[in-house]
């Protein structure tokens, strides 16, 4: 556990903004004097955004296997870089056409 130093004896200056924070540290490291640096404490979520971020999790996408040729997955690759997309993003995009698709024949 890092030792706690009290304010005043931080190794960084204070800031008065932002952006003077910003520009010490484009020119400063802080390397030399990271294990000084007093923890950060532990960050409050509003519920609101707590709730937001469980729900994101409950319907985060599944992992699935899935075999194809290596030829489906050059050309899979090769179609989404021309879209500026991921290839599984694109595969997903696919699947999700061909469901729409197939859902509204039944």
């Amino acid at each position: 556990m890092k030792k706690r130093l009290s304010p005043a004896k931080s190794p960084l200056p204070k800031f008065k903004s932002d952006a003077a924070a910003a520009e010490y540290f484009d020119n400063h490291s802080v390397a030399g004097v990271w294990d000084q640096l007093p923890e950060a404490s532990k960050a409050k979520l509003s519920p609101a955004l707590a709730k937001k971020i469980h729900d994101r999790h409950a319907r985060a996408k599944s992992p699935i296997s899935i075999r194809l040729d290596p030829e489906q997955i050059a050309a899979a690759k090769q179609i989404a870089a021309a879209k500026s997309v991921g290839y599984q993003t694109q595969l997903r995009m696919w699947i999700a056409e061909g469901l729409r698709r197939e859902t509204k024949r039944a």
